[in-house]
């Protein structure tokens, strides 16, 4: 594929260049790869009469309609939609091949066509609400993907000589491969256990162990309880330098007790850092190390590869640098399953930068959080009135930055699990050790009160086995902690409106 214009750094080229740049790649990716290629987009193109040629600013681009995951979640022939497929009477008059045939031979370009389009590996969507969506990688797909590993762990300060854990559950799930590829891109060890499912919890501590690896990776919730139980058993780690985050959003009391558990391990010299990625854009960023209590950088983008937007969730318009907003994703280099303008349905609470960062001075976008789901909010029934809405995902931020709650679950029931009665709120903690239960009762229900307007309607107190079950931890790709147990439930409602 060919373009005018060399690839600027990365990290080190200002805005006004990236800018021109993207547009510019944006252009040559549609024309060149995704209209002729994919059959929903071509259609899509034809129906409001878009044409690549004419997308030279920002508001060309945002002709475009939309893609949500709504396009995504139907039949697999529709699915293959999505999927670049080449046409063989296009790609013969493409330069790049007669170039090959001519000097290097049609085995060798057969060869190389099959590296960029013919797809090698899937990954899925989690299908919490919905059937999992798979999401097809090429040759040329698994090459960005190590880009991006390697960019994580550069960005997050690793070094070659470190050994590295990857406790990402085996799956095909993009949190597993990103972090698979991260060490195959930066060279480095690593060793993925295949997290609590596979060896268990006692197993994953026994290897770490042995291997005693400088960086830990996982979900948040699991690596909660793995270094709970470490500390425990009474281990010393303190050879760990990393404990990097993803597949989960993470509140800043869930970073302070994963420090406060390294500590007790003997890791004094620790920094808890978290990715922000999702199936669709095949890719992770990543933040750099930062101590407790000090902004973090935001979520470093890969601009040769990645168009973010941030666009207000109600109306679909940008919205300022800066300000709050959606997420939407555009790839400007992918293969396999494409989507331009996908709506993530995540909230950057702080939007999006161009300004330098101030951790490690490199000038990539970021997105900057924390983030938020806008499925998060959904509607409860408390009364036979109207319905209430509830985010919960301030209910997250408060349980974990909460003194005192160890563990937690919110369960939604109906009352007396009568489909026509009204929704419950049903609240479980394991406590901190020493903790007064009455008390720390009584400090939930006040904070959910100032935070949500409502109450949970009952506290449960458990162990912290009873509620590592409840919760389906290292049995479960992502733990259960918002537990919708309504008949039906699941389906999100629109978020609130933001100031534009």
């Amino acid at each position: 594929m060919k373009f005018l214009q060399s690839t600027p750094a990365w990290d080190a080229s200002p805005p006004d260049v990236w800018q021109d740049w993207q547009l510019h790649r944006l252009r040559h990716y549609l024309k060149e790869r995704v209209i002729p290629f994919s059959a929903h987009y071509r259609r899509l193109f034809a129906a409001h009469d878009l044409h690549p040629e004419d997308i030279y600013t920002y508001d060309d681009w945002s002709k475009v309609p939309f893609t949500t995951k709504s396009h995504l979640t139907v039949p697999r022939d529709q699915q293959r939609e999505f999927v670049l497929m080449p046409s063989q009477e296009v790609l013969r008059r493409e330069w790049g091949v007669l170039w090959n045939t001519v000097f290097h031979g049609p085995g060798f370009a057969r060869s190389a066509l099959e590296q960029e389009f013919r797809p090698v590996m899937m990954t899925s969507t989690t299908g919490r609400s919905a059937e999992p969506v798979p999401f097809l990688f090429t040759r040329h797909d698994l090459h960005n993907l190590d880009t991006t590993g390697r960019r994580l762990m550069e960005v997050g300060g690793s070094r070659r000589d470190w050994r590295h854990v990857n406790t990402f559950p085996y799956a095909p799930h993009l949190a597993f491969w990103q972090a698979h590829h991260a060490g195959l891109g930066f060279g480095t060890f690593m060793l993925s256990t295949g997290g609590g499912k596979v060896m268990g919890t006692e197993g994953n501590i026994g290897l770490i162990d042995k291997i005693r690896p400088e960086v830990i990776i996982g979900m948040p919730t699991f690596l909660y309880h793995l270094l709970r139980e470490a500390v425990e058993g009474r281990r010393l780690w303190p050879q760990i330098r990393r404990i990097v985050l993803g597949g989960e959003k993470v509140a800043e009391g869930m970073r302070a007790k994963l420090l406060v558990l390294a500590q007790e391990l003997g890791a004094d010299d620790v920094h808890i850092i978290s990715t922000y990625g999702f199936t669709e854009a095949k890719m992770a960023l990543p933040e750099c190390p930062t101590h407790l209590g000090v902004s973090s950088s935001g979520f470093h983008i890969s601009p040769e590869l990645a168009f973010f937007e941030i666009v207000h969730p109600v109306t679909g318009r940008p919205v300022p640098e800066g300000h709050a907003g959606e997420i939407v994703f555009t790839p400007l280099d992918a293969r396999g399953t494409v989507v331009l303008r996908y709506r993530t349905g995540d909230i950057a609470e702080g939007g999006m930068t161009w300004t330098r960062c101030p951790h490690c001075g490199r000038l990539s976008p970021r997105l900057n959080g924390p983030i938020s789901r806008v499925s998060e909010v959904r509607e409860l029934h408390l009364d036979k009135v109207k319905g209430t809405l509830v985010n919960f995902n301030i209910l997250e931020h408060l349980l974990d930055d909460m003194k005192g709650v160890a563990a937690w679950q919110v369960e939604l029931r109906k009352h007396d699990d009568d489909p026509m009665e009204v929704d419950e709120i049903l609240l479980h903690v394991t406590p901190e050790t020493g903790v007064n239960t009455q008390d720390l009762g009584h400090r939930l229900e006040r904070r959910f009160a100032e935070v949500t307007e409502v109450r949970p309607n009952e506290i449960h107190f458990h162990d912290l086995a009873g509620l590592r079950a409840r919760l389906g931890v290292g049995r479960l790709l992502k733990e259960a902690k918002i537990l919708d147990a309504r008949p039906g439930a699941g389906a999100p409602v629109a978020a609130p409106a933001l100031q534009a």
